[in-house]
């Protein structure tokens, strides 16, 4: 690659980054008029939050099992398999928790949010809108943004109490640790500054999966194929951002 194309390369992204952050603003700036029509924000917090419980349940309680079996084989060799509940606890409300619902929500939800968008923008809905002065941005990105934002802190938590049970069944009904020792380590060891860190990561992993879902979706091509191509670019650009901030929102907590 030459230097000319690693530049328009370069322009571009940053033209990308500031149309974003453009649109960004736009949506918050909706945002409080779209607050004030509770049902609505209530049927996107539902399409967003309710409609992905299953995969969010099953996963966690797998995802708790498989590390409650790696973390008892680890401590072992120490000794130390009473601290399993405070290794998967640490684990799952740190990292594993906020990641995974995450990745999740944009396999889904960000999927569904757009695809819907995009869907309303090759079906002309979009443009009937704009021609009645109706601002799209207020009645139908900034409540599906807002109800994805708000839905991905709960489904973490769901996902983090669903996957202490499978580390607790695998703890204690498998490898017979003794229930009060493990939940009694566990609510020594877990502090208030890890829950936090936990819950911070799921509001920004709920702003960026939210906000590229309705961008594609928004500016997806009036097209089939059009729509189909700004899902996938959900998904890959979600994916991407979320291990990204991880590693960055880690670093300063640490």
């Amino acid at each position: 690659m030459s230097a000319r194309e690693a530049d328009i390369g370069l322009r571009g992204r940053v033209i990308k980054l500031g149309a974003v952050t453009r649109f960004l603003l736009r949506v918050l700036g909706q945002s409080g008029p779209a607050l004030r029509r509770p049902r609505l924000l209530i049927e996107q917090i539902y399409n967003a939050g309710a409609r992905s419980l299953v995969i969010i349940m099953l996963s966690g309680v797998f995802v708790g099992m498989v590390l409650g079996l790696q973390a008892y084989d680890m401590l072992a060799r120490f000794g130390s398999e009473s601290a399993l509940g405070v290794a998967a606890a640490l684990g799952l409300i740190r990292e594993l928790g906020p990641v995974l619902t995450a990745l999740l929500f944009a396999g889904r939800a960000g999927t569904a949010l757009a695809s819907e968008i995009g869907l309303m923008g090759a079906t002309d809905q979009i443009t009937a809108m704009e021609m009645m002065a109706v601002d799209p941005i207020r009645y139908v990105v900034a409540p599906r943004f807002l109800g994805g934002l708000i839905a991905m802190p709960l489904l973490t938590g769901i996902f983090d109490c669903v996957g202490l049970y499978g580390t607790q069944l695998i703890g204690v009904t498998m490898m017979r640790i003794p229930q009060g020792t493990f939940w009694s380590q566990l609510v020594a060891a877990v502090e208030l500054r890890d829950i936090r860190e936990g819950v911070v990561k799921s509001l920004v992993f709920g702003l960026t999966c939210s906000l590229v879902a309705v961008y594609e979706g928004y500016y997806s091509e009036p097209t089939a194929e059009g729509v189909g191509l700004a899902t996938t670019r959900t998904v890959v650009t979600s994916a991407v951002l979320i291990l990204m901030l991880d590693y960055v929102m880690t670093a300063i907590f640490l």
